[in-house]
């Protein structure tokens, strides 16, 4: 079990490197090729943080492993907002801008409920099994191109372009690296899944536990990283915006492709963890209005922390 332990860090190290020189071999690429900035942070940069998401989620598709697949997005999900906001408004309360507060933020709760709603076929279409079909995954897809546009014009009103910092590869240097880091990331997400398996079966508890906790937060460590530099940079906006942004991503794009790939079978306790995400994104929208700004403060902060702390315990206990 040691080995395991060991191989699911050295996997999620390199899963993390692998996806910042994917993002740089490809950021690189584009702007050799000519392609609007704006389009390159909305697109490659946006979605770098996601990307070790990703790739365990394609890898557990492609070997059949559904609690793995849900509890890595589901769980993602829930420490983005309980976790990652919670930790990082401890440090330092977080300021939403209208955008967030009256789009993006319901927008992610929509995420939630969406989710809920496909992965309930026994309750709503009193089905003797319940699973998020490859054409609820279409259905994921196409709520995720809305997302994309809307970010577009986003970025088009706000110019958003123009702190993007590109690194100058040549092309064939950039092909070079984007053709590793794909290779390193798939790797490393299969190793994960391996892992994480092997774990689940030494420690007598569940793969949803496993995919919901530790290869969750694994794969969260991309968006803990961007929250905690963009307040040391001041950039209060951008930690909490990074996170609703991920949270999005992952249900509309990583789990509509992942249900595309092979459909994901939904245990009746999983409908916990959907309401969990649900009430998560809830209360952040709730958070934002209790005081005279909006903004989420160190108290909620720490409620978010305790809620998901005890979550986390309720898992192991129930294993």
């Amino acid at each position: 079990m040691l080995l395991n332990f060991f191989l699911l860090i050295i996997g999620f190290y390199v899963l993390v490197k692998s996806a910042d020189f994917l993002i740089d071999g490809s950021t690189a690429l584009a702007k050799r090729l000519n392609i609007p900035t704006i389009v390159i942070g909305l697109t490659i940069v946006a979605s770098g943080t996601s990307a070790p998401e990703l790739s365990v989620n394609i890898i557990a598709s492609l070997a059949k492993s559904n609690e793995i697949a849900l509890g890595n997005v589901i769980g993602s999900n829930i420490a983005n907002i309980l976790l990652i906001a919670g930790i990082s408004a401890v440090f330092t309360p977080l300021l939403v801008k209208p955008n967030t507060t009256w789009i993006e933020i319901p927008f992610c709760f929509l995420s939630a409920l969406v989710t809920l709603i496909l992965a309930n076929d026994k309750i709503i279409d009193a089905l003797s099994f319940s699973y998020i079909s490859r054409s609820d995954g279409i259905i994921l897809l196409l709520f995720f191109t809305i997302f994309l546009v809307y970010n577009f014009f986003i970025g088009l009103k706000n110019e958003c372009d123009k702190n993007l910092i590109v690194k100058e590869y040549t092309i064939l240097k950039s092909i070079i690296i984007i053709i590793l880091s794909l290779c390193f990331l798939f790797g490393s997400g299969w190793l994960i899944v391996y892992s994480a398996k092997k774990i689940a079966l030494s420690l007598g508890i569940s793969e949803r536990v496993i995919g919901l906790t530790i290869v969750a937060i694994g794969t969260s460590l991309p968006e803990l990283i961007t929250s905690l530099v963009a307040l040391h940079k001041k950039e209060i906006d951008l930690a909490l915006g990074n996170v609703i942004g991920s949270n999005i991503f992952n249900v509309f794009f990583i789990l509509g492709i992942s249900s595309v790939i092979y459909p994901i079978n939904i245990a009746g306790t999983n409908n916990i963890d959907l309401l969990l995400n649900i009430l998560a994104s809830l209360l952040l929208f709730i958070f934002v209005f209790t005081g005279k700004v909006r903004k989420i403060d160190r108290t909620e902060g720490i409620i978010f922390l305790v809620i998901y702390f005890s979550y986390v315990i309720f898992l192991f206990y129930k294993k």
